[in-house]
């Protein structure tokens, strides 16, 4: 197989467009031959087809018999789009032998002929542009080879909103170990200081609420309030997240949430759960269902 991928990687490209009509959706507005035959005058490209349905199994039979061939070392599929599509054309280029990662698509459909249905000549110059870029991009392509590497079964929610709560409850429900960062000191966000929720009208804390203590008793869910995060590194299974935690110059392992601290305090400010309309101690729990419950000192009044 590395011999094969090093050959692959020094062989003079030869590529190959695959235009497709998708029906009427491209070739209703594009102009098909048109750009085959400008696709054909590009450098590198040695076979420019066009076909109604590149991805039934007569159109896939038509690359794979090319790559088979010998005619074609890249292939350029300017079709639909990729997240439909893309699979299937790496299948069907790896099964002819060719390196499926010596394989671009170019989103004739979604990015072309959907948007510009009213503008058949311009959508045409743009698929032109399209396919010039991928076939650009295919000149450059080298063989790769997929890795399977070990995954920790870890999640990061940022966000300690009723949409982060409940995502941060489903992973851990599903066995994920899963930490809940939250820039403020409690969670809940904008809906714990709601008073109804639409359309029923029902108390949000008697939705909300339950939803909070779930996440901060589950065992696979650990909070991380007050925090924020500060950097990302990494790719899909692999990420390094460093998070700072501010200060809430309370020690919350022995903080009960009894509000006695609040009670002392000699200083006042503008209470930021409810937008400034009422004053709160610098010494508080945001709201009295508030997770974790535990104090904080406001450094900025204190």
């Amino acid at each position: 197989m590395a011999e094969e991928n090093k050959q692959e990687a020094t062989e003079e490209p030869k590529i190959g467009v695959y235009t497709c009509h998708c029906g009427i959706n491209i070739g209703g507005v594009i102009d098909i031959e048109a750009v085959k035959e400008y696709a054909a005058t590009l450098p590198n490209v040695v076979v420019s087809e066009e076909y109604k349905y590149f991805c039934s199994d007569p159109g896939q039979d038509m690359i794979q018999q090319d790559v088979k061939d010998g005619k074609v070392n890249r292939v350029v599929v300017a079709a639909c789009s990729p997240r439909l599509h893309e699979p299937t054309f790496r299948r069907c280029v790896r099964e002819a032998g060719l390196n499926q990662f010596l394989f671009e698509f170019a989103n004739l459909r979604e990015q072309d002929s959907w948007v510009h249905m009213g503008e058949p000549e311009a959508a045409t110059e743009k698929a032109k542009d399209l396919i010039r870029m991928a076939v650009a991009k295919a000149r450059l392509l080298e063989p790769l080879e997929a890795e399977k590497v070990a995954v920790d079964n870890k999640a990061l929610v940022i966000g300690g909103g009723v949409a982060g709560i409940q995502s941060a409850l489903d992973l851990a429900d599903m066995g994920f170990k899963t930490y809940l960062v939250e820039k403020q000191p409690t969670i809940g966000g904008r809906m714990a200081q709601l008073d109804k929720t639409f359309p029923t009208l029902d108390c949000s804390m008697c939705i909300l609420a339950p939803k909070t203590v779930d996440a901060a008793k589950h065992e696979n869910i650990e909070l991380i309030s007050f925090a924020e995060v500060k950097e990302v590194h990494g790719y899909i299974g692999n990420f390094n997240v460093v998070i700072e935690k501010k200060p809430r110059y309370i020690i919350e392992d022995i903080c009960t949430g009894c509000g006695s601290c609040s009670e002392v305090c000699p200083i006042e400010m503008p209470n930021y759960f409810d937008e400034g309309m009422g004053m709160v101690k610098a010494t508080s729990i945001p709201f009295p269902q508030a997770v974790p419950l535990v104090a904080r000192i406001d450094k900025d009044y204190c």
